[in-house]
């Protein structure tokens, strides 16, 4: 198993993770969300989450999104690889990607505090023309589409407006896509900057995976056919299987499963579907098999896992 190694956004700026900043930036937090759970805010982008204790690790799907730990510290798991993220860094997250979460560090006197803003790529398209053809910096194409950095104090300043800014929900409509529109271009122009890049470059290999991940998410209950979708995206089949790997961690047909085997699970606990239906829903021709994946991913059994989760918050995604 790999851990990550963090990026310095600016190496010139070492900051302590006792910033008043960051201190006032976790009270505002705390106090917009009294209670665990994941709660959206009055900026539809912007995502609250607060968790009163440490958990096990929780399969969930991460959306492209800046992910931000306010108080405690966090965990992700791709494949053997493992990132580390506290108030002293930030993920970013820049494809839909299945992934494994768990909170380290969190009590009900110090509550894990976690911000999650999602990516508007049409703006990091014309930040990036704006800023010239390069966007600032070099294009990587084909990395993980999840990557962790330090976090910088210009970007901790912007993200502190941005919550200031649900006290005064009236400014919102005005002010916060300002201040959504700087924090991208913190993370553009820092040592992150490439995992967005490669999104706004439309003949790009990591926009086609991207793309493919688009597909198959809208798809994800008919069968995939591996030549076909890569003939849509304009690659061969090898190309589109090294590709789709290297951003995800895995193949096609396992980004499938473990996008059938989510949404089975949220069929079953937020609308009460039994098992066997749930399912057929998703593609399972057979319930056995469903089962025995689900067990596989989730570690229980369908019925059992569901029932475990009721009552509990399900913070896993950030």
């Amino acid at each position: 198993m790999k851990i990550m190694q963090l990026h310095t956004d600016h190496p010139r700026e070492a900051r302590a993770v006792d910033d008043p900043r960051q201190q006032e930036l976790a009270e505002r937090v705390a106090r917009l969300v009294p209670a665990d759970g994941v709660h959206p805010s009055a900026w539809a982008p912007l995502t609250l989450i607060r968790a009163s204790a440490p958990n096990q690790g929780l399969p969930s799907v991460y959306e492209p999104s800046l992910c931000v730990v306010v108080q405690g510290s966090k965990r992700t798991l791709i494949g053997d690889r493992v990132f580390h993220y506290d108030p002293l860094n930030y993920l970013v997250v820049s494809v839909t990607l299945p992934a494994v979460g768990q909170i380290l560090e969190a009590s009900p006197e110090q509550p894990y505090l976690c911000l999650r803003l999602a990516i508007d790529t049409e703006e990091v398209a014309r930040l990036m023309l704006e800023l010239g053809q390069d966007g600032g910096g070099e294009s990587r194409d084909g990395e993980l589409g999840m990557c962790v950095a330090s976090m910088s104090g210009e970007l901790l300043d912007a993200l502190l407006r941005l919550v200031c800014l649900l006290d005064t929900p009236r400014d919102l409509p005005v002010l916060a896509p300002a201040a959504s529109r700087e924090i991208q271009y913190r993370v553009l122009m820092g040592g992150l900057g490439h995992q967005l890049r490669h999104l706004a470059v439309h003949d790009g290999r990591t926009h086609r995976v991207a793309r493919a991940i688009d597909w198959i998410r809208s798809n994800y209950d008919r069968t995939l056919r591996v030549d076909s979708l890569a003939e849509a995206m304009h690659m061969s089949p090898s190309s589109l299987h090294h590709q789709f790997k290297a951003v995800t961690a895995m193949s096609p047909l396992q980004f499938q499963k473990q996008l059938r085997l989510h949404e089975a699970r949220r069929l079953m606990f937020s609308e009460g579907m039994e098992a066997a239906v749930a399912a057929h829903r998703v593609g399972y021709e057979s319930p056995s098999q469903f089962s025995r994946e689900y067990r596989r991913l989730f570690g229980a059994p369908p019925r059992r896992e569901v029932k475990a989760m009721q009552g509990s918050a399900d913070v896993g995604a950030v």
